[in-house]
């Protein structure tokens, strides 16, 4: 995800031991959440962190609502919706991310970026005033035919080191190979914002679908979830090619493999959290690699209170008094999004390593 990067070195986390998730029902160990959000109107399903760059406390949550009748809820550091920045009327919104400094007629501006999976269509709003400056919708996998071929479902951005911003984004059901499609998102000459096709890739297993994306600016990687098959990587710089550089967590999950946020305690350094959805547990892996930089060992399993948890963000950098070590937000499937400090998964992690 693309977001600041506040280093903060966590050299106590040495992670060794690995929490069985054989059971769904409530786990008594299992870590609270400080907030849970105010319930969207329909369906929650996935969320992103925009951190306020002049006022890191006054940073958002922003968080899709998946119905036909959908939209973006837009939350503050507790949870509570801000009504006036609630975009609704978005037709079936899967997933959303965050970029930062679009250049857009002679401005830069953040934004955020859902998949509207009912039109075909990227849908961006400037950050923090939530307005809409895709004129109505960037086409997506132009020229499919196949059944959902065209029917959108994750999101991630990626900035380059020049600044160019792209939106890799996924569908309910795509080829073999090149099941994603990455867009640079870009000026169009005249002050309005264009998407244009820059490389198809990415393996598919054909076991159930492609959802969950998520992009390390830093190390410039793509990690994307093949549900029930693994997590599979490849670089995010459409230069660089097409081959993929790593597949993992491919054992020790209840059923989905869904989510996926980078925790960074460096610029190189940190955590990889999967989303075992059924098991609510959160698999963790290492974001450096053990033997190489592309060899992502299983750490140890975090279970959680969110119930079959789809999509979550996390910020690996102070914010306020409640979070000031990280925060990581994760949907939970009562319409809600819950609010972990990074303190308290980061405490679970120690006792697991004793």
């Amino acid at each position: 995800m693309n977001k600041p990067n506040f280093i903060l070195s966590i050299s106590a986390l040495l992670l060794t031991l690995h929490v069985s998730c054989s059971s769904v029902k409530k786990d008594p160990t299992a870590i609270k959440p400080l907030y849970t959000s105010d319930p969207v109107q329909y369906d929650s399903d996935d969320p992103a962190i925009w951190v306020n760059p002049t006022d890191p406390s006054q940073s958002l949550v922003i968080g899709t609502d998946k119905d036909e009748n959908g939209g973006l809820y837009v939350y503050d550091l507790q949870g509570k919706v801000i009504k006036d920045k609630v975009v609704k009327g978005l037709k079936r919104p899967n997933n959303v991310d965050i970029a930062y400094g679009l250049n857009l007629g002679g401005k830069k501006v953040d934004i955020a970026v859902t998949t509207e999976r009912m039109t075909h269509k990227l849908r961006v709003f400037t950050l923090p005033d939530m307005k809409p400056i895709d004129n109505g919708g960037l086409a997506m996998f132009e020229g499919e035919t196949k059944e959902m071929y065209r029917d959108l479902m994750g999101i991630a951005m990626y900035t380059d080191p020049q600044g160019q911003i792209y939106a890799v984004v996924g569908r309910k059901n795509g080829p073999s190979d090149g099941y994603l499609w990455q867009y640079l998102l870009e000026d169009d000459g005249t002050g309005k914002l264009k998407a244009s096709l820059k490389r198809k890739f990415g393996k598919y297993s054909g076991k159930k679908e492609i959802e969950s994306i998520a992009v390390d600016n830093e190390l410039g990687y793509i990690y994307y979830s093949d549900e029930q098959f693994g997590v599979r990587k490849y670089y995010a710089d459409p230069a660089k090619g097409n081959e993929e550089l790593a597949l993992f967590a491919k054992t020790g999950f209840k059923e989905d493999n869904e989510g996926i946020s980078i925790y960074k305690t460096s610029d190189s350094t940190g955590y990889i959290l999967v989303s075992d959805q059924a098991a609510n547990h959160f698999q963790v892996f290492n974001r450096e690699g053990k033997s190489g930089p592309h060899d992502h060992v299983l750490l140890t399993s975090i279970p959680v209170s969110t119930n079959n948890s789809d999509g979550s963000d996390i910020y690996s950098g102070p914010l306020n008094k409640d979070f000031q070590h990280g925060l990581f937000v994760a949907m939970s499937d009562d319409k809600t999004f819950q609010y972990y400090r990074w303190e308290d998964l980061a405490q679970k992690l120690l006792k697991v390593n004793k």
